[in-house]
């Protein structure tokens, strides 16, 4: 028997007219390096008012006893369950142009039809754009600008953010799927992976969220304001450059990445990136687990 991908979605009957809008997607449960993309999700939310337009049937969608929901148990009795949502909400940029939030946990089941569903909403809706991102973790210093790479079902989506050079193999994703599907059904896709420092990677991390959302803005022209993120951005680069400056050790490790980082930068481009520097020199990963395990000891249980 066939299944219809409408019967996973509630949709709100009472939904302006959406056509020519933007559909932004961001899941939790796949890799986001930094908190980027849940960052992003959590500042539009607070910034701008929204409603839920579209509601999916979690219970078909995720796996409980994979990611087990929160409840909270009080003296002698249960009071709360943490229920997990997975829906699409509508927001207006500060130019009053409407654009499309989906985010929530990434579906454990049913992948295929899932995204037929929101094939069918983005038709419902005349969307005409999807737009992804997270973060990823790289070997790079939090003292260097960040990178992005994008990808698109479209090169002119893309813009001039980073390109892998080489082609790669890695566990799929649901909004990978997504962008792939929507890419086979010639529709416009794009997605952003901004390169999270790699002892940054278990915390929240608003730069990282800052240089994604300048991304999502370029590539869709809506109008995104970041003064909140880059306050908070400003405020954990003031702690974390305070934690280097009292280590010794540490700073030796930042440099150590830079000089990493600077080295692969000046080579962008050459027939061979080898050079006796980086043989010299510790991997990304045994600095970044220095780097990692002295951030964790300087963190209070109240952190």
């Amino acid at each position: 028997m066939a299944r219809d991908p409408e019967d996973l979605v509630e949709v709100d009957s009472d939904t302006p007219d959406l056509d020519g809008s933007v559909l932004l997607v961001s899941f939790d449960g796949f890799v986001d390096a930094g908190s980027a993309g849940k960052l992003v999700v959590e500042h539009l939310l607070e910034r701008f008012e929204h409603r839920v337009i579209a509601t999916f049937d979690v219970d078909r969608l995720i796996d409980y006893r994979s990611r087990r929901p929160i409840m909270t148990y009080s003296t002698d009795r249960w009071e709360s369950y943490d229920a997990p949502k997975l829906e699409v909400q509508l927001l207006h940029d500060t130019a009053g142009t409407p654009f499309l939030i989906l985010s929530g946990p990434e579906p454990d089941h049913e992948w295929e039809l899932f995204i037929a569903a929101v094939k069918a909403l983005m038709d419902r809706w005349g969307v005409r754009l999807v737009a992804s991102f997270h973060g990823i973790p790289m070997g790079a210093p939090h003292t260097r600008a960040l990178g992005v790479t994008g990808h698109g079902t479209r090169p002119e989506l893309i813009g001039d953010h980073h390109q892998m050079p080489n082609t790669l193999q890695v566990p799929a994703s649901i909004a990978a799927l997504l962008e792939f599907r929507l890419g086979e059904a010639s529709r416009d896709a794009v997605g952003f992976a901004a390169h999270v420092p790699h002892y940054l990677a278990q915390t929240a991390y608003p730069t990282a969220a800052v240089t994604l959302l300048d991304a999502v803005v370029k590539a869709t022209g809506l109008a995104l304001p970041d003064d909140s993120l880059r306050e908070s951005a400003r405020r954990a680069a003031i702690e974390i450059d305070r934690q280097v400056s009292e280590s010794a050790e540490v700073s030796d490790v930042v440099r150590a990445l830079e000089r990493q980082y600077d080295t692969f930068a000046e080579a962008a481009g050459k027939p061979s990136l080898l050079s006796d520097v980086l043989e010299q020199m510790p991997t990304a990963d045994e600095l970044g687990d220095q780097f990692e395990q002295f951030l964790a000891e300087q963190q209070s249980p109240n952190d």
